[in-house]
This record gives C-alpha cells, sequence and structure tokens, in this order.
C-alpha cells in the first residue's frame, strides 16, 4: 500500500507546490524531480520489504505434505506395466 501511496503522494505535493521551494523551480524540473523521488520512494519500499524478508526468522523447518509422501511411495511401488508393448506401437518400426 505504501509503494503506492508515496509515489502518488510526492507527484501530488510537486503538482500543487505543497513542499517548499517547488514554485521557484521550472515545470520540466518539476517533473524530472517529482518523478526521481517516487522512483527513490518505491525503491525504498521495496529494499524495506527486502531487509524485513531477510531478518524474519523461520518459526520452523518446512515439512512435505503427509498424503503426497503417500501417494508419492505408492506409485514408486507399483509394479509396472510390461515394458515389450511400447515397442509394438510402432516407435521402434521402419518401413
Amino acid at each position: 500500500m505504501v509503494m503506492w501511496m508515496a509515489p502518488v503522494a510526492i507527484m501530488y505535493g510537486f503538482y500543487y507546490q505543497v513542499f517548499p521551494g517547488v514554485s521557484q523551480m521550472s515545470s520540466s524540473a518539476q517533473t524530472l524531480a517529482s518523478g526521481f523521488l517516487a522512483v527513490i520512494s518505491v525503491n525504498l519500499v521495496i529494499g524495506f520489504y527486502i531487509f524485513m524478508a531477510m531478518k524474519e526468522t523461520p518459526h520452523q523447518e518446512p515439512q512435505p505434505d503427509p498424503t503426497f509422501l503417500e501417494k508419492a511411495k505408492a506409485s514408486i511401488n507399483q509394479p509396472t506395466s510390461s515394458q515389450g508393448s511400447d515397442d509394438s506401437k510402432g516407435k521402434g518400426k521402419v518401413e
């Protein structure tokens, strides 16, 4: 939410000359400064998000889903169909 609100607030502040000293800047300088600061604000928010994610400690070790494990083990232990039937379907035949 801050990643959306910060750049909009900066652009609004420059457009309506809320920030001190903005009224003395040319129109192109206002546009460049507001755009540059808006991009910097988004990068700061992303950097803060990454910092907080890296600082977070995991609560527990990830565990696989037991249902998935049971199905996977059952599929490994199932007998396979005969291998000879694959050749009869025309894969290795040359005509």
